[in-house]
């Protein structure tokens, strides 16, 4: 993140909010599914193998850490003419 050798190997670590949403996990992509990454930072970071029951359970507070996304409208643009200014998005 930072470009510092101090640094490296290290990797910023987003919110869980809206986690249900972010999928795949981890900085690879590695889990596609929110019980895929329960199990294995279980395994891996805990040392301890979820039961069906404990992955559920987790995976379901997780979700609640969903929020409503807000609604929005993409505007309608007038369309384009020959005197329309052409971008110039490198000036």
């Amino acid at each position: 993140v930072t470009g510092k050798d101090a640094d490296r190997f290290n990797f910023k670590v987003p919110t869980l909010r809206n986690v249900e949403l972010t999928y795949p996990y981890f900085h690879d992509g590695e889990a596609a599914t929110l019980e895929k990454a329960v199990d294995t930072m279980g395994r891996l970071q805990l040392g301890k193998q979820f039961t069906a029951d404990e992955n559920a359970s987790i995976v379901a507070f997780l979700k609640t850490l969903t929020g409503k996304q807000p609604s929005f409208k993409l505007p309608i643009l007038p369309p384009s003419t020959n005197s329309t200014p052409q971008p110039k998005p490198f000036e």
